[in-house]
């Protein structure tokens, strides 16, 4: 009973850390990276989809993203749909090639960047105590209605404070590797 709880908890620990480390993909660094188009969509068909579903999406050089439409006549919605996103971009088309260059971080505009991604970590830490809330009044309801012991609920708690602790210890790390990659110039 307590193990299943304790094997709950832990996939859903482990659940709030890969959403914080994709949120934390999406906060741009200086270089540049494929995976900060992923999230911007372009109509196709009707449809809004990816802009790796519709081009081809790599890397220039280390500050300039390449993306080449499948299909020549995509080239003009992708440029518009990179431009409208709310990434700060400025892409450059070049006949069927579009160029996206990223732009220098200021010393400011990193500061905010840091703001958001601490932002970022503490909602991950407040959702992984929320799924340690939640486990310990399950072992206390447990304990409530006698069916285990004293004993074992006290130990079932210790093991779900265990996995909170390991769970924020790895937010920390990921908080503060992002730090450091949104401070190098």
């Amino acid at each position: 009973m307590i193990k299943e709880i304790q094997t709950s908890a832990e996939t859903k620990m482990q659940r709030s850390v890969e959403v914080l480390r994709e949120n934390l993909a999406k906060v741009r660094t200086g270089r540049a990276h494929t995976g900060l188009l992923d999230q911007v969509e372009v109509e196709y068909y009707g449809s809004m989809v990816p802009v790796s579903q519709v081009a081809n999406v790599t890397l220039l050089d280390a500050r300039t993203i390449s993306v080449k439409p499948y299909e020549g006549n995509m080239a003009a919605a992708v440029e518009k749909a990179i431009r409208d996103s709310n990434l700060g971009l400025n892409p450059a088309s070049m006949g069927d090639l579009i160029r996206v260059p990223m732009p220098m971080l200021t010393e400011e505009r990193r500061k905010d960047l840091i703001k958001v991604v601490r932002g970022e970590a503490e909602d991950g830490r407040v959702s992984i105590r929320n799924v340690r809330r939640d486990a310990n009044d399950h072992i206390k309801k447990l304990l409530k209605d006698k069916e285990v012991s004293e004993d074992d609920a006290r130990r079932g708690e210790e093991q779900i404070q265990k996995l909170t602790d390991k769970y924020i210890a790895e937010v920390d790390k990921l908080l503060e590797h992002k730090e450091e990659d949104l401070m190098v110039v």
